[in-house]
């Protein structure tokens, strides 16, 4: 636990990617006290047709530098956690690799300790 999804237009280097990932796992280590090595990310690249974005919603000026970054955790952190891990996400991927706060979207999927299976086909949580 957690699981990230991170979804952004094609065409970024390797170097690019890790530091998303870096970022993204260096901000729940922080915010959600994320153990050591729980790290488990999966990076999507989109080539325009299939990345689709409101430029403008809620008065937040995107581009396509936009980052999608979508979190399944457990259930049961603070509003204050939860705010202050999209605080140190957008800190982080701003700091390396360059992303600007208003092209970070973040996504946080709650899910019950039970509904995880890390391998063996065992729900160690459960």
């Amino acid at each position: 636990m957690p699981l990230v999804r991170i979804s952004l237009r094609s065409g970024e280097t390797d170097i690019f990617k890790k530091a998303l990932a870096d970022g993204v796992y260096g901000a729940l280590r922080e915010a959600f006290n994320v153990p050591e090595n729980d790290r488990f990310v999966v990076i999507h690249g989109h080539a325009k047709a299939e990345f689709e974005y409101d430029p403008s919603y809620l008065g937040i000026e995107r581009d396509d530098r936009l980052v999608i970054v979508q979190i399944t955790a457990n259930a049961g952190r603070t509003v204050e956690q939860k705010k202050a891990l999209y605080k140190a996400i957008a800190d982080n991927l701003a700091a390396n690799p360059g992303i600007e706060p208003r092209n970070v979207l973040i996504n946080l999927v709650e899910v019950a300790k039970e509904n995880w299976s890390f391998g063996d086909g065992v729900a160690q949580y459960a």
